[in-house]
């Protein structure tokens, strides 16, 4: 079965939904706003390979530029915000079409789900301070059936988003 980053259209798909998300992004005055302290140069980039590594391509990310805890951290201290994770989605969604990925419908949901998820627990669990991010946390990946976690083999099990984690 092909892997979500296949069915995303691999490297290239997916830098191109980060460029996408991004120009969406910068120009939602809500959401701009968690990049008015910069951003690296090549923030799509390595955003693509995060995406790319999380949903079933290669360790594009882990392998050059970082660790989950890291990218948390990134995330992490900026108080509760709701409506900024809410319109960063809705950007998100309007990036799928913008790069023509909302014309399978059930990529379009699983892309949808895994950003969503994404957005609303792992990148916005830490709210008071960076500081508390834990290190050592492993970059989530997600299937056709959710997020996948790793069991005592190495072999993934898939469990839908709502699951409960460790």
């Amino acid at each position: 079965m092909q892997t979500v980053y296949e069915a995303a259209g691999g490297a290239g798909g997916l830098l191109s939904l980060a460029h996408a998300w991004h120009a969406r992004v910068m120009a939602d005055q809500e959401v701009s706003h968690a990049f008015s302290h910069g951003y690296h140069p090549q923030h799509s980039e390595r955003l693509a390979a995060y995406w790319a590594e999380a949903l079933g391509g290669p360790a594009a990310f882990t392998g050059v530029y970082g660790d989950e805890t890291s990218v948390v951290r990134i995330h992490s201290g900026n108080g509760p915000h709701e409506e900024m994770n809410r319109r960063a989605i809705a950007c998100f969604d309007q990036a799928l079409a913008d790069v023509g990925l909302d014309r399978d419908d059930r990529l379009r949901q699983v892309l949808h789900d895994y950003f969503a998820w994404a957005t609303s627990t792992t990148m916005y669990s830490y709210h008071d301070s960076a500081d508390d991010v834990p290190d050592g946390l492993r970059l989530p990946h997600w299937s056709w059936d959710g997020l996948v976690r790793e069991g005592a083999t190495g072999h993934g099990t898939a469990w839908s988003a709502g699951e409960p984690s460790d």
